[in-house]
């Protein structure tokens, strides 16, 4: 069966191991690739055009998506039985090497792993981060309304950090918006690496290049990116032209 998740599998997460982190990240089928859509906010946002799927060897990675997406989406009890056993192994790992383990389940989808409940051994978990409380899970997200907290309540795992995803497209801009005023990180893909600017809506620009460790940044910066793929010549507002 293919594995659900990749672990150290590019250079950016690879690069996090010298500051003492392993990384383990989820690759689902995108968009509607799976014939469901899995990022919700896709259209407002036009990115699934731009979608990483289209950058280096995500491109022959098609089928392995495909596969775990329908193990998802058709037998839940399996894919978290997988799941369990998959974290379970990479916290292991990345304990023999002195690292700490880092998980991204929204690899190349925004699903709301926060609400999505299941049995582990008999026990209800409301979701993965409650199962495994102690890890550091963390993701990208479009969609705007993914709380904290509910006039003043903690309805959120505390382990588990969200970075939004910002598109200039228009009909996106409410959702942009949003993040900005809400104070939160707020992540920026800049068509040229050369000309990432050092602010950007009046928030210091912070590289999300170097590493993919994001639960370490502050909250109100700007973490940049630059076009990979079919995202150099995107011309939908996703990617920001500078």
């Amino acid at each position: 069966m293919t594995k659900l998740l990749s672990i150290n599998a590019d250079a950016k997460t690879i690069k996090g191991n010298k500051k003492g982190f392993m990384t383990a990240i989820q690759y689902l089928s995108p968009y509607k690739d799976s014939g469901v859509n899995l990022c919700a906010n896709a259209d407002n946002a036009q990115c699934h055009i731009a979608c990483l799927k289209s950058a280096g060897r995500m491109v022959m990675a098609f089928d392995a998506r495909l596969t775990r997406t329908k193990l998802y989406l058709t037998n839940q009890a399996e894919y978290f039985r997988q799941l369990v056993k998959e974290i379970k192994a990479f916290i292991k790992k990345a304990e023999q090497n002195n690292l700490t383990p880092l998980v991204r389940l929204n690899g190349t989808s925004d699903i709301r792993w926060e609400n999505v409940g299941f049995y582990s051994e008999g026990v209800y978990y409301r979701n993965i981060m409650e199962r495994f409380d102690a890890v550091q899970f963390y993701d990208y997200t479009k969609i705007p309304n993914r709380e904290k907290s509910i006039n003043g309540v903690q309805s959120f795992p505390t382990n588990y950090d969200l970075t939004f995803s910002y598109s200039g497209a228009k009909g996106f801009e409410k959702f942009t918006d949003r993040a900005f005023k809400d104070g939160k990180r707020v992540a920026v893909v800049f068509d040229r690496v050369e000309n990432i600017p050092l602010t950007f809506h009046g928030r210091k620009v912070v590289s999300g290049d170097d590493t993919d460790i994001r639960h370490l940044d502050p909250e109100d910066v700007v973490v940049s990116l630059y076009a990979k793929g079919h995202a150099k010549k995107d011309g939908s507002g996703f990617v920001v032209k500078t």
